[in-house]
């Protein structure tokens, strides 16, 4: 029996899961570890926190599973996107803690780059828009604020990675610095269509090119786990950023297919071909995937909508205005109505992304009347999930010319049947749930897999992918206009509120 290691790395908690053949779960493993706020606005990680937060748990799954390293066929990574680390070459000790990507410390910088006129240029290299979230211009800031580190830069004496460069690095007891297409297109600093780190980026952000780890596509050879860790030496042969490992986790593989995590905040990436669209909206045109020359594909691309308020409006309802209990009340408590009584919660509460893009725009709730209730905010809350995302997929669809057939998801707050339910009457299509919502670590997985020929290209992918329930639209065409015209006069009274 052979088994495949999925290593998923997020923002709060480090997995381990290990698979059969069949993507059976064998054991697993899950550990939290701390976030730091040094200054409001600021967000880091500790390294060593990420780095043995995640052995932890794929010792434990091991032990869980009772599994010979032997028999490990290869190891996948899925990791958080965009945090970024600095690191002394010869020692490996980090300079600075891990600026995590949620951090907006170098907001200041970007701002000078919009209007040093860089946008149009980052966008069509790059596929994002000038944004602290992503990793360049937290690189800058660490040899900017390191004392001494921009001048060990220059001499080549340092080395950047995302999350995936650093784990590695250390897996492989330094012998790989290695990143993969999709976390390296989240840099800022990468060229989309050439594969290539841009010089241009590099030379915008002040980066020394000797920083930067060797880019391969998702399946590949990225290093050996050393003997050390396990007892024997192991292949690490799948990795990708979370957000591209769950929409092939998903089986999202023809252009026009869709998905998205409904988790603090919402990720909707729909695959769009082999070619890179550039959006007009704003959304961000990213890497899929990249399967490499086993399966004799090519890049293939995507364009992504990130929310800010997912699951959070959630928690805002339980933890601030204590309208629930738990989060799994929110579709209990809602169900007691039967629709939101036309009042709107619009949860700007760090301003609205696309397709507004208003970093002024504040939480609203609208359409108060005597007669509404508690049962009704907690309902309007629920249904600005679904609305934010209705609006990011119909700026997908503007920007693409593909017809949405359904949405795959995933993610906590799936388990709230209302919510899918609501998404699904909204979009006029399918909203399809997964037996399995780990679609990250299978994604990975069977990137890892398909390298070493333990999964077929896509074809046992398609097998062994699995709804667990389907929801249809149910609410007539009208009725679905009369409330995105309320939701949009809403969104409309809450932007440019900070400005006033």
């Amino acid at each position: 029996m052979k088994y495949i290691v999925a290593l998923d790395q997020g923002t709060t908690s480090s997995r381990t899961i290990i698979y059969d053949k069949d993507m059976n779960v064998v054991a697993s493993a899950q550990q939290e570890f701390r976030q730091l706020y040094p200054q409001p606005g600021w967000v880091e990680h500790d390294p060593y926190d990420i780095l043995n937060s995640q052995l932890d748990t794929l010792r434990a799954a091991m032990e869980k599973g009772k599994i010979d390293p032997r028999d490990i066929e290869a190891i996948g990574m899925a990791t958080q996107r965009e945090t970024t680390l600095v690191w002394d070459r010869t020692t490996g000790v980090p300079v600075y803690n891990a600026i995590v990507w949620q951090c907006r410390r170098t907001a200041p910088f970007c701002e000078s780059l919009k209007q040093e006129g860089a946008d149009l240029i980052i966008q069509r290299r790059s596929g994002l828009i000038i944004d602290a979230y992503f990793s360049g211009s937290k690189i800058k800031w660490i040899l900017d604020n390191v004392p001494g580190a921009r001048a060990d830069a220059q001499a080549g004496k340092l080395l950047f990675g995302t999350v995936d460069s650093w784990l590695i690095w250390n897996l492989t007891r330094g012998k790989s610095h290695v990143t993969d297409v999709t976390n390296a297109g989240r840099t800022m600093l990468f060229n989309i269509s050439t594969l290539q780190w841009d010089d241009e980026l590099l030379s915008l952000m002040g980066i020394p090119r000797s920083m930067l780890p060797e880019v391969k596509p998702n399946c590949a050879d990225f290093g050996l786990l050393d003997r050390s860790f396990l007892g024997a030496e192991i292949p690490i042969c799948g990795v990708a950023g979370d957000q591209h490992a769950a929409l092939f986790g998903q089986n999202c593989v023809n252009d026009g297919d869709a998905k998205n995590t409904y988790g603090t905040g919402c990720f909707l990436l729909m695959k769009t071909g082999d070619k890179p669209i550039f959006s007009k909206s704003r959304l961000l045109t990213t890497l899929a995937w990249d399967l490499g020359p086993q399966c004799g594909g090519t890049p293939q691309y995507a364009l992504e909508g990130s929310i800010f308020m997912g699951g959070a409006t959630i928690q805002w309802l339980r933890d601030e205005m204590g309208l629930i209990s738990s989060s799994a009340d929110s579709e209990k408590v809602a169900q007691q109505v039967s629709d939101s009584g036309g009042v709107y919660v619009v949860p700007a509460f760090a301003g609205l992304g696309a397709p507004w893009w208003d970093m002024y725009a504040r939480g609203t709730i609208v359409g108060l009347t005597r007669g509404s209730s508690r049962a009704h905010i907690v309902r309007a809350a629920l249904e600005a999930i679904a609305f934010q995302s209705y609006d990011v997929l119909k700026a997908m669809q503007a920007d693409t010319g593909m017809v949405l057939k359904g949405l795959k998801v995933d993610g906590g707050a799936t388990a709230n049947n209302l919510l899918m339910q609501f998404q699904s009457d909204l979009l006029g299509v399918p909203v399809i749930r997964p037996r399995s919502i780990e679609t990250t670590a299978m994604g990975c997985a069977y990137f890892a897999g398909i390298h070493t020929g333990f999964f077929s290209c896509t074809e046992e992918i398609s097998e062994n992918w699995r709804a667990n329930r389907v929801f249809r639209p149910n609410l007539s065409p009208d009725d679905v206009e009369v409330r995105i015209t309320g939701w949009h006069s809403a969104v409309e009274r809450s932007l440019g509120w900070a400005k006033k």
